[in-house]
């Protein structure tokens, strides 16, 4: 049953309407039912076909305003990196103790940086970490030996993507507390990176659908031509 605030919410998306980005990003702070500071994401459906290697779209993209979300980092290195990693703000550091920890079913962190040397050790993890979407991964930059550089990034904004086996990347872009200018700007690097993404094997209509919405609140439906120009 829709709550008296959920309903107020829905009477305000016009469903037969399609908004500009600008719009939406003025209208998702206006329908949020939450008492908290909710998150906004993005949906993103994509005219690609996830089965095929060379369009399983994943990426990273740092956004100008953040996601409003201190992410937890776990840092996965030799010991040498550890300093490293540490100075630069990691939530935690180290290698088998974390290891061991994950296969026993922890997994309180929002992204794992690793340095490419102890990736043999982590690949048995991956039934654990890949549905997450928490796998270390070179294209988003999770794996690399500059892990400072991968630390100070994530703190900073940046955000990794994949398209699920619907064709659809889902992303927060930020909070209902930030301003619809703010909202904007994060939306449109964000889909900005996902048409860089564009395989040349994919045919048809790149970008299919976009909406809005933020925790609990209706999806507002957004016209694909605003973001393209």
């Amino acid at each position: 049953m829709a709550t008296k605030k959920r309903k107020v919410a829905e009477a305000k998306v016009d469903k037969n309407k399609v908004y500009s980005l600008k719009e939406a990003s003025t209208l998702v702070k206006d329908i949020n039912c939450t008492k908290f500071d909710s998150s906004v994401d993005l949906h993103v459906r994509l005219g690609v076909d996830p089965k095929k290697a060379d369009q399983a779209i994943r990426g990273s993209v740092t956004l100008p305003h953040g996601t409003g979300k201190t992410k937890k980092v776990l840092v996965l290195c030799t010991p040498d990196k550890e300093a490293e990693a540490k100075a630069a703000g990691a939530d935690f550091v180290g290698l088998d103790e974390f290891i061991q920890k994950i296969e026993a079913g922890w997994t309180e962190i929002d992204v794992i940086v690793a340095t490419p040397a102890v990736m043999p050790k982590i690949g048995k993890l991956g039934k654990i970490l890949g549905p997450r979407n928490l796998m270390p991964n070179p294209k988003t930059g999770t794996v690399t030996n500059n892990v400072g550089d991968a630390v100070n990034d994530v703190k900073g904004g940046k955000i990794s993507f994949k398209v699920d086996k619907a064709g659809i990347i889902h992303a927060s872009i930020g909070r209902v507390s930030f301003s619809p200018e703010k909202l904007e700007q994060n939306s449109l690097e964000f889909i900005s990176a996902i048409i860089k993404l564009k395989p040349s094997t994919a045919k048809g209509t790149y970008l299919k659908g976009l909406s809005m919405a933020s925790t609990m609140s209706p999806g507002i439906v957004i016209d694909t031509k605003s973001v393209q120009n």
